[in-house]
């Protein structure tokens, strides 16, 4: 069986736990995109663990983990990650973390990179609030094939890798020369870092794809760990305000490198409320007083798991969830924090926009009665065939009026059918 635990909104939903939960009766969990960029948070017995490349079921002793295909691995953070989780008693081997062939590795130059350009950018305003651990730039240069990948370091002894590095190395040196005036690095201590990277983790890496294979052929149950939200979706987010990867379930197996394999879930988690951490629009946040959003904040812990700055909060927003959970096409939802509302005497919950001093609450309102009717009525199902998503109220009622009117003329419609095709009045 094969489960995607993804984000609906922003990321920070407590997906971290979700999984944990899960990591109880499964036998692998995939991180299937991104990398030390975000984090999960999960409180166990054995103490509080912040977990930004691992994933989640490596706090169980009897799952198999697995950075996959999909991800860009920081090598130096993952180093240092393992090192303090093995502190708390967490044993991590081979036999219960591996590490794909295919995995794009984060270079030193790529943190450099991301730091240089977010400074340039903040002098004028213009910053993305990136989290400066060189993703977008790493992701980047997976794009433009100037980077190596985990398996390369199994190689670095070839003529043609060699070739390879000083050829990426030569372009990377006039970038950072070029345009922020940067110290150029050398080939041997590029060689040295690679060469220490392959001797700290070449027992982990192997084809992770033929295993995930074999595994879901015998049977076993595979968790798909997804990163941030359906919000910073490189394509289906805020852009330019985003991830640089694919957070949607759709692209799970594939970038655990089983693609083609179908989903049999999708568990979309939403928090009781929002949060997001960075920069972008963030509707919720405009919604209540500023001392309203303090309290919730302080209540809830928000702090991000990997920067521990303050997230920007507001209420549960219906809008921004309902487009979540259709990019994510969950078919479960994981509710968490509804725990931190009971500080409040009343729940706020956002269910329309304000656009240019109009609200889009009617708009919201009778797509959400369409949506109902479709899966209940035979009118419902005739004008949710006739309205495409996202069309004007104006528009919408053109087929609605005259089919409804219809229905209750045929008086088979405006009704719940009951299974014996009658209908009730």
């Amino acid at each position: 069986m094969l489960t995607a635990v993804t984000g609906i909104n922003w990321g920070d939903e407590g997906k971290g736990r979700v999984i944990d939960l899960l990591a109880e009766q499964a036998d692998i969990v995939v991180r299937y995109q991104g990398g030390n960029n975000a984090g999960h948070t999960v409180v166990t017995d054995q103490g509080k663990f912040v977990l930004n490349l691992l994933p989640s079921g490596i706090l169980h002793s009897n799952v198999v983990c697995i950075l996959g295909d999909g991800m860009v691995v920081d090598l130096e953070h993952l180093e240092n990650e393992i090192a303090q989780i093995r502190k708390n008693g967490v044993q991590v081997s081979p036999s219960n973390l591996k590490l794909s062939t295919r995995a794009t590795i984060s270079m030193p130059w790529h943190r450099v990179q991301d730091e240089l350009e977010e400074d340039r950018l903040a002098k004028s305003g213009s910053a993305f609030g990136s989290t400066r651990r060189g993703i977008a730039y790493a992701y980047s240069d997976k794009y433009r094939k100037k980077t190596i990948r985990l398996g390369d370091l199994l190689h670095l002894d070839d003529e043609a890798m060699q070739a390879r590095l000083k050829t990426i190395l030569e372009s990377k040196n006039l970038e950072l020369a070029g345009c922020y005036h940067q110290e150029p690095m050398s080939y041997s201590a590029l060689l040295s870092w690679c060469q220490k990277q392959a001797q700290l983790f070449a027992p982990y890496i192997c084809d992770t794809g033929h295993y995930l294979e074999q595994a879901l052929l015998n049977g076993k149950k595979v968790v798909l760990e997804a990163q941030l939200g359906a919000m910073r979706d490189i394509d289906y987010g805020i852009f330019p305000y985003t991830s640089s990867s694919s957070t949607i379930s759709a692209y799970g197996p594939i970038g655990a490198g089983i693609p083609g394999t179908p989903i049999d879930h999708v568990v979309g988690v939403l928090k009781a409320y929002s949060t997001c951490v960075g920069a972008g629009p963030f509707v919720a946040e405009g919604a209540m007083s500023d001392s309203w959003m303090k309290a919730l904040r302080d209540y809830g812990g928000e702090y991000g798991a990997a920067t521990g700055r303050p997230r920007r909060v507001g209420p549960f927003d219906a809008v921004a969830s309902r487009y979540g959970l259709k990019c994510q096409k969950a078919d479960k939802i994981a509710l968490t924090k509804l725990d931190v509302l009971s500080s409040f005497s009343e729940i706020p919950i956002i269910i329309g926009y304000h656009k240019n001093g109009t609200k889009t609450l009617i708009h919201w309102i009778i797509c959400m009665i369409i949506s109902l009717l479709s899966n209940i009525c035979l009118a419902g199902q005739k004008i949710s065939q006739h309205v495409k998503a996202g069309s004007s109220f104006r528009t919408m009622l053109k087929p609605m009026l005259p089919i409804w009117r219809n229905s209750w003329i045929m008086k088979y419609s405006s009704f719940l059918l009951v299974p014996n095709g009658n209908s009730i009045s």
